[in-house]
């Protein structure tokens, strides 16, 4: 794997500047007040460099890599001295110059695929587009690079997916095709705006391995925009470091990770969760609250115009664990092996799922109706989008007080109405915050708001289902100490599903591996991370990140 051990770097030409940032500003204009985004920044990239640029949502980083191609939205106001692309000022070019410009000299893959990409195109269609535009090619040439570019891309059998659309692709050969897309033009400069957030450790290594090789392959730039520094660190040349809109830190990657000299950046270097984080005790064993036997949960494939079931994908096949009282049990694996079906399935959220569900000894699989309800008083889940799964339309106190209102009718609401306030400020929010509306708040607010949510009816289990995944490194810091704390102060357990080990060894006590709808490995998290006895186990270790201070 890749990842583990620092990339062999292309060589650096630092004498000749492909890009040169000098004095950018950025600002936009609100209702109430100026916004500046980002503060008279200057930085350079050289040909054949991978330059990163990190720091925390919100700090400016996507801003900068838009107004550099000029992608603003009309409130933005941008100034600068200058940004030269090959000795081209981008600031003084027209809008036609521009689109000369992106796409054929500068490319960008941005963060979201599926909102980048057009749904209704195939996405054949959508990077022959960009050849059309920048090349003038016959179309059985543009059909003959567009299969060779996903081939590049490594899109198994692109003969017969050529015509797919983007919703018939998984979520890392979606960021696959928007490297296609990008390298269709053929650029100097490659943009890379967080093209693995959200990725589990095992694709996010081939994508940055595959953008790595390409880079080989071409001899262009690389501009790695990100918020996760131990990815950061395997794969750049030079670091910059930015906050508040304004970089505080440029230097060679191996420097700044060994030596940081910027206080902002000692900070997020010792926010970062380590694996070596896991506790080596021996684990006291208490009264088992949940457990799960032989869970299989199979979703329908229908074809024909009768849309018959033809046949069933197994995306849970056969899992059985316990849950001890006030204990953490991790659950991880690729995207994609059965782990958010596996817990909405705990919680009935699913139909037709086969096997013991146990709570206390209880069977509680298939409850309907007021024991339905009664027995989500006891199991509540984060998920692990905040802004989706609250109603936009609600405030804050009213997403908080749903659970109580509907599970605790007996409760007046001046009680509710203090509880409220009382679990906003157990999850580090003021109390005004009951006030506002959920598009109000960043991430890492909205996901102490979910918290909040769970916590409201007095749950003894909450499953936690990726509840830190595309957070910064500190805001992450901040939800697990958080989730901490709540448990050691109400005893309460959980379910913690995710794909990033790191933050896993934080916070877990036993961890269970899933894989392809099973559970290859489970132990103590200390014993499973330290002397993983499966394949698969330990490909999942050789892949996650790690600094690289040497």
């Amino acid at each position: 794997m890749l990842l583990g051990m620092h990339l062999i770097q292309g060589v650096v030409n630092m004498a000749n500047s492909i890009l040169s940032v000098k004095g950018l500003s950025v600002q936009f204009q609100t209702d109430s007040e100026q916004v500046l985004a980002v503060d008279d920044i200057s930085f350079d990239i050289f040909e054949s460099e991978t330059f990163g640029l990190v720091g925390e949502s919100g700090s400016g980083k996507s801003i900068s890599a838009l107004a550099v191609l000029r992608l603003l939205p009309r409130s933005a106001q941008m100034s600068g001295n200058h940004v030269y692309f090959k000795n081209q000022d981008l600031l003084t070019l027209t809008e036609t110059g521009m689109c000369q410009i992106r796409g054929r000299r500068i490319a960008m893959i941005f963060q979201d695929p599926m909102v980048a990409l057009n749904p209704v195109k195939s996405i054949g269609f959508q990077i022959a587009e960009v050849i059309k535009i920048h090349f003038k090619l016959p179309l059985p040439d543009i059909y003959d690079r567009v299969l060779m570019l996903l081939r590049q891309v490594e899109i198994p059998s692109p003969e017969s997916r050529i015509h797919d659309y983007p919703h018939q692709f998984s979520g890392g050969q979606l960021q696959r095709i928007m490297i296609a897309a990008a390298l269709a033009g053929e650029p100097d400069l490659l943009i890379a705006d967080e093209p693995t957030t959200a990725l589990d450790v095992t694709i996010q290594a081939q994508i940055l391995t595959l953008l790595k090789s390409i880079q080989d392959q071409v001899g262009m730039s690389l501009w790695l925009i990100s918020h996760d520094l131990a990815l950061v660190s395997t794969v750049v040349d030079r670091v910059a470091v930015m906050q508040k809109g304004r970089i505080v830190e440029v230097a060679p990657t191996t420097q700044l990770f060994k030596h940081p000299e910027h206080p902002y950046t000692q900070t997020l270097l010792a926010a970062l969760p380590s694996l070596n984080s896991c506790n080596a005790g021996a684990l006291l064993t208490r009264n088992n609250l949940l457990e799960v036997k032989d869970i299989r949960i199979s979703y329908p494939v229908r074809k024909g115009i009768f849309n018959r079931v033809v046949s069933h994908i197994k995306a849970v096949d056969g899992v059985s664990f316990s849950i001890q009282e006030g204990k953490t049990l991790a659950l991880v694996g690729e995207s994609g092996c059965g782990k958010t079906t596996l817990g909405k399935g705990l919680l009935n959220l699913i139909a037709d799922v086969e096997g013991q569900i146990l709570w206390l000894g209880k069977d509680i699989n298939g409850l309907q109706g007021n024991s339905l309800r009664r027995m989500r008083s006891n199991i509540q889940i984060i998920f692990q989008d905040p802004f989706s799964s609250m109603n936009p339309r609600m405030l804050v106190g009213q997403i908080i007080d749903e659970g109580m209102r509907a599970l605790h009718p007996q409760l007046s609401s001046e009680r509710r109405d203090s509880k409220v306030a009382e679990l906003l400020q157990q999850v580090g929010l003021p109390v005004e915050c009951a006030m506002r509306y959920p598009h109000e708040f960043s991430g890492g607010q909205r996901q102490r708001i979910c918290i909040a949510r769970a916590l409201a009816v007095q749950p003894k289990l909450i499953i936690c289902d990726e509840p830190t995944s595309a957070l910064d490194v500190s805001v992450q810091e901040k939800i697990i100490v958080l989730l901490k704390s709540l448990q050691q102060q109400y005893g309460m357990s959980y379910l913690f599903i995710s794909h990033d080990l790191a933050v896993v060894a934080e916070i877990a006590d036993e961890l269970a591996v899933m894989y392809q709808g099973k559970i290859v490995e489970s132990g103590p998290v200390y014993q499973v991370l330290n002397d993983p006895q499966q394949p698969y186990t330990q490909r999942l270790l050789n892949a996650v990140p790690k600094i690289i201070r040497d």
